[in-house]
């Protein structure tokens, strides 16, 4: 039987969402797709699951010849798995709990590791049983403090998850490139552009993981390519120290006034105006060190102060900080609060030195941890604060006049910066994560007690790989590089329905034509949607057709005299006329 627009539950909409903020969000609103329920919550409404099926049918199929099985969980589950594995706390306010009725923890999975890793455990026990990889399809839920752009950043969302399990490193290798090259296929066959990038494990652990991100203007990740083939998201990136150089010889530090300076600008412009360098030279912010404090929130809600040391023309990278001091919940500029705690930190003019003696870079004297970027290598000199309002230290020599408690990165990464592989300057881009790989190794089959008997009769703990998948992030992607001002225009092999046949007029005979046209599709085993709403003007239908997005369109109207129909195809816009009865042989 045909999907007919008189009776399908579809309602189109004239005007833009007032919360929408990028295309996919508003078409897919106003097309049908979806509908808004709370803040990055959307109901999924007939036609965006036509579109959702067709990309997990992709997805199945690539799983299916990698060799993995599909299974379901639920979304909820008992809390006591996550806390075993730490992840509990580790996740922080991203993870949903609730209680039950008896006071029971639960929690709406954000991924679900451990309790595959505990059906595994469950079901098997040999090394003989493995290699294996199972997946599922499920809905995910994450607590995000501003979701946004609709389906790109939500709280809930569709992922496919998968986990591979071996007893040998070398077999997670082989799991691990099996699932990568599922992806390429999967990406590739769905028409996505993708880039794959180092990246930070984060809250999954690990020991290897790669993001496959999608190169767009609205993405909200920040990597870096050279043109030697390095990449990278922001979080993972590795700034190539300079080597240590010898300080034997270089003049002792020396403190000058240096009042209403506690910018990097206002201490450079004193600097030039009233200490010029002896080579003539001007000097400028990257002859600096920027004392930067950061407040740390723990897990267990305790907050400590860092102070973060690094060149004068380089900002601190709030996503890189955050991985660079995980598993901390919280990482924020210290506020008036903090500094009142601690009065050795003279804002403005805060250094690793001082003329009555170290002040950082000693965390068992100042209960304040001072951390240094990597470009703050052994002998190189620096103007600094000299821990007294109003003085700055010039000449300063790291690794003789001070030294840290560790370094960090947490500066911003810049255009021109060298990759750490040596293949050249990086450039930036943004993208957004369409898909996760990770080499989990022993974490959470320590944790849960997953072991199997080897060859040797010796029980090993078994090591694991996760994989995962944007299912409807992929969806808003695809919806947001294949439209117009029209409306979407779907790819082909995503579209809701492969024809849409539009009957136009009020005399009987096309509609009598557009039935026969559309029984003739169906047979051919070609899905349609036919518009066989009779009092709706040409114009709203056409509207319509354009802003649901199905590419290959048949208009049946007035030509029925004549024995043609017109094809119109969204994608080139070329409109075509054949005759009645060619009209499936047309979309053989």
């Amino acid at each position: 039987m045909p999907t007919r627009l008189t009776t399908y539950f579809l309602r189109t909409l004239r005007e833009d969402p007032s919360d929408a903020e990028v295309a996919s969000h508003v078409l897919l609103v106003r097309a049908g797709y979806i509908r808004r329920q709370a803040p990055g919550i959307f109901a999924w409404l007939p036609l965006g699951l036509r579109v959702k099926a067709k990309i997990e049918a992709v997805i199945r199929e690539e799983m299916a010849n990698a060799g993995a099985f599909e299974v379901h969980f639920p979304a909820l589950l008992p809390k006591e798995p996550y806390e075993v594995s730490g992840r509990y706390t580790e996740y922080g306010p991203g993870m949903f709990r609730l209680n039950d009725r008896k006071d029971a923890g639960y929690v709406l999975a954000p991924t679900h590791e451990e309790v595959f890793t505990l059906l595994v455990k469950d079901l098997y026990n040999s090394y003989k049983d493995l290699p294996l990889s199972i997946y599922q399809i499920q809905d995910k839920y994450r607590d995000e403090a501003r979701p946004r752009a609709g389906l790109l950043r939500g709280r809930e969302f569709t992922m496919k998850d998968a986990y591979s399990f071996d007893y040998t490193d070398a077999g997670l290798d082989a799991s691990y490139q099996s699932q990568r090259d599922a992806y390429e296929r999967i990406f590739t066959r769905l028409g996505l552009e993708y880039v794959i990038v180092k990246a930070d494990a984060g809250a999954m652990g690990g020991s290897k993981s790669e993001e496959f991100l999608h190169p767009t203007p609205v993405g909200e990740d920040t990597f870096v390519r050279s043109a030697g083939g390095y990449a990278a998201n922001v979080e993972a990136f590795t700034t190539v120290a300079p080597a240590a150089v010898p300080f034997d010889g270089l003049p002792a530090a020396e403190v000058f006034d240096t009042p209403e300076t506690p910018t990097i600008q206002t201490l450079v412009d004193a600097a030039n105006a009233d200490h010029p360098r002896p080579d003539g030279r001007d000097w400028t912010a990257a002859d600096t060190l920027k004392n930067v404090v950061l407040a740390l929130t723990q897990l267990d809600g305790s907050r400590e102060i860092v102070v973060v040391g690094l060149p004068g023309d380089r900002e601190v990278d709030g996503k890189r900080a955050e991985v660079a001091f995980a598993p901390a919940i919280e990482v924020e500029p210290a506020t008036e609060a903090d500094f009142a705690k601690h009065p050795g930190l003279v804002k403005g003019y805060i250094g690793p030195w001082s003329p009555e003696g170290a002040v950082l870079g000693d965390e068992s004297r100042t209960g304040i941890r001072y951390l240094l970027d990597p470009r703050v290598s052994d002998g190189t000199e620096w103007i600094t604060g000299a821990n007294v309002h109003g003085k700055h230290v010039f000449g300063l020599v790291a690794g003789r006049d001070f030294m840290a408690d560790g370094v960090v990165e947490v500066a911003d990464v810049r255009a021109g910066d060298p990759a750490p592989d040596g293949s050249g300057p990086v450039e930036l881009a943004r993208g957004m994560e369409i898909g996760h790989v990770f080499q989990l190794g022993r974490k959470y089959a320590e944790a849960l007690g997953l072991k199997v008997l080897d060859e040797n009769g010796k029980l090993v703990t078994v090591t694991m790989g996760s994989y995962g998948i944007g299912v409807t992030r992929i969806l808003a992607i695809i919806a947001e590089l294949n439209n117009d001002e029209k409306g979407l225009i779907w790819p082909p092999s995503v579209a809701p329905f492969d024809v849409h046949v539009i009957a136009t007029g009020k005399d009987p005979a096309i509609y009598q034509a557009a039935e026969a046209v559309v029984s003739d599709l169906e047979a051919a085993g070609i899905d349609v949607l036919f518009d066989d709403r009779p009092k709706v003007s040409p114009g709203v239908k056409f509207g319509d057709a354009e802003l649901i997005g199905i590419p290959r369109i048949v208009i049946v109207g007035r030509g029925v005299a004549d024995g043609v129909v017109e094809l119109w195809d969204r994608r080139s816009g070329e409109r075509t006329q054949v005759a009645l009865d060619a009209v499936a042989a047309s979309f053989g």
